[in-house]
Formats: C-alpha cells, structure tokens, sequence
C-alpha cells in the first residue's frame, strides 16, 4: 500500500469532482472526512467523521474538498495545520511548465495556466477558466468555471471570482474580493469590495 494516501476534507459536490480528477490521474483516493455524521459515503469511497476515525497515519496528504474560501483557510490553520497537502491537476486543464501551483490546489478540466503565472496554496481553479501569463494568484481563491483573467493580474488571498467573469490585463484586484458571475473588471479593486456588473461596479464592502 502506498504510504502517501489522499484523504478528503470535505465530502459534497465539490468533493465528487475532486475524486474523479484524481481517478483521472490514476491516484485513488483513500477516503473523506466531513463532520456530518449521516455522510457515510461519496462515490462509493467511505466518509469518516473525524481525523481518528480515518486512521491518519504519517505521509497521508490531503485536500480540503471545501468551496468556500473561509472555511478552506480556517480548516487548514486548524483541523489540519500539522498536515501536509496534495494537489490535483485534471489531465485535460493545460498548465505551463514554466507556472508553478501551491499545496492543496485544485485545477479542473480544460484549465488553461498559460507562462509565468503562479497559483498560490488551496486555490480552486474551476472548469473551463483561463489564467493568461504572468498573473499571481494568491492562496485561497476561487476562480469559477468559464472566468477569464487577461494577463499580468493579481488577485488577492481569499477572493471568489464569478462564473464567466472576465478581467482585463494589468488590473489589481484585493484581498477577500467578491467578483459577481459575468462582472467585467476593467480597474483596481480594493479589498473585501463585492463586485457586479459590466463594467464592474463596487456594491459594498464587507467588514474584514
């Protein structure tokens, strides 16, 4: 048995999708763990309630199969902080050689990662969207399926980009950012602004 077993943190949708890219890349997970008691299972892997239950051993990597931002950060500082991370790559998404991609990271099918841009840690880079050159994307965020980032962007820890958000090139965007579905960003944001519309306006700016 091999002694780097992938184990889940989370097990709901986001969960089944993770699962089947790592049976795309030939990895089988060993298992999930999620606080529900009546999860039992997921895509016929066994669903454990706690670190204990799962019989954690040393070299046991994990991925926190958690969509929201918030909880990924608060589950990897907390329930997991003395745990090392894998991270999953569909055989479909095209990565350059030349980016590089943090512990714990998910990309998805039909990705597309293109020359010198670098994905932080627990990042979740969702079906079909696009990372142009030399972007730096930080730890924890969330880039929605069909969202394109033109080149040379950063977006800041912690911030959810929408479905089929589009975002010219050069632009800022901060820390913990809401970015509407179908918003188009054409200038800086600042952090913890909800974002919408075309062009995109801010609507609020929550509380840190």
């Amino acid at each position: 048995m091999s002694h780097n077993r992938i184990i889940l943190f989370g097990a709901s949708g986001h969960g089944k999708v993770i699962c089947e890219i790592l049976e795309a890349q030939g990895r089988i997970p060993y298992g999930l763990i999620d606080d529900n008691p009546l999860v039992t299972s997921l895509l016929e892997y066994p669903v454990y309630n706690t670190l204990q239950q799962a019989g954690v051993r040393a070299g046991d990597q994990f991925i926190i199969s958690i969509g929201k931002n918030s909880i990924r950060k608060t589950v990897a500082a907390t329930k997991l902080q003395a745990m090392s991370f894998a991270s999953a790559i569909h055989p479909a998404a095209v990565i350059s050689p030349r980016s590089s991609l943090g512990a714990g990271s998910v990309v998805m099918a039909n990705v597309t990662v293109n020359s010198d841009s670098h994905i932080g840690k627990h990042v979740i880079l969702n079906t079909n969207c696009s990372i142009d050159h030399d972007c730096i994307i930080e730890d924890l965020v969330h880039v929605s399926p069909n969202a394109a980032l033109a080149g040379n962007v950063r977006v800041g820890e912690g911030t959810h980009i929408g479905i089929g958000a589009a975002v010219i090139p050069g632009v800022r965007i901060g820390r913990w950012v809401t970015i509407g579905a179908g918003a188009v960003i054409i200038r800086d944001i600042p952090d913890h602004a909800v974002v919408v519309g075309n062009p995109g306006r801010i609507i609020k700016v929550n509380e840190p």
